[in-house]
C-alpha cells in the first residue's frame, strides 16, 4: 500500500494561496485603481492610458508574455478606464454588470520578462447588444506591441440589456460614435459563425 510523502504543515496552502494570487493579478488591478483615483476625468469615448511591467509570473516557457496572460493583463487598462470615465460608479448604482463576450487579438511583438509596456484603452461606440472596446500594448521605441477588439455585453438581473441602458446613466442624449469600417467587418463575420459550434 503506498505511503503518502511527508509534508510540512501549511506549506501546501501557502503554495496554493501564492499562486492564486499571481494567476489573477488582484494587487496590480489594486495599484491602477488608486492611481486613478484623483486623475482627470474622461469623456466615454476617450482614450486611457496606463503603464504596466511584464513580471515573471507571466510569461511561458519561451520567457516572453503569454498569450493568455496578454488578455488578464488587459483587465488592469478596461477597468481603471471604466473608473476614469464613470462607467464602474454608473454599473455599481444602477446594479449592471460587465462581461467580455467575444474578443480578436493579434500578436505582432515580443513583449520579454521586466519589461515596460504602455498600455492604451479606448472605448470605440457601441450598439444594441454590445460596447466595442480596442486595447495595445506599445513598447518604449513606439512598436505596437498587440492588439485587442474586443466586445463587452452589459448585464442585468442576469440578462443582457442594451448598453445604452448604462451610458444613459452617465450621458442621458448619448450616441455612438460611428464604428470603424474593419470593427463593422468583424461584427457582420462574426454573426455568420455558428452557434453552438460543430463538436465533430
Amino acid at each position: 500500500m503506498p505511503h503518502p510523502v511527508p509534508q510540512r504543515p501549511g506549506l501546501t496552502e501557502f503554495a496554493a494561496t501564492a499562486k492564486g494570487l499571481r494567476m489573477y493579478p488582484f494587487v496590480r488591478m489594486i495599484h491602477q485603481a488608486r492611481k486613478v483615483r484623483n486623475a482627470p476625468k474622461l469623456g466615454l469615448f476617450d482614450a486611457h492610458l496606463s503603464h504596466h511591467y511584464c513580471l515573471p509570473w507571466d510569461i511561458d516557457l519561451w520567457l516572453e508574455l503569454n498569450n493568455g496572460r496578454t488578455l488578464t493583463l488587459f483587465d488592469l487598462g478596461r477597468i481603471p478606464m471604466s473608473i476614469r470615465n464613470g462607467t464602474a460608479q454608473a454599473a455599481k448604482a444602477g446594479g449592471f454588470g460587465m462581461a467580455v463576450a467575444g474578443a480578436s487579438v493579434r500578436y505582432r511583438k515580443r513583449v520579454t520578462t521586466f519589461q515596460k509596456v504602455d498600455m492604451w484603452t479606448k472605448p470605440l461606440g457601441f450598439d444594441d447588444r454590445f460596447l466595442y472596446i480596442e486595447q495595445s500594448m506599445w513598447d518604449q521605441k513606439g512598436e505596437c506591441c498587440n492588439h485587442i477588439l474586443l466586445r463587452g455585453a452589459v448585464i442585468k438581473n442576469r440578462k443582457m440589456v442594451p448598453p445604452r441602458d448604462l451610458l444613459t446613466m452617465i450621458e442621458p442624449e448619448v450616441e455612438s460614435p460611428a464604428l470603424p469600417e474593419w470593427v463593422q467587418n468583424w461584427i457582420e463575420a462574426d454573426n455568420t459563425r455558428p452557434w453552438p459550434p460543430v463538436r465533430d
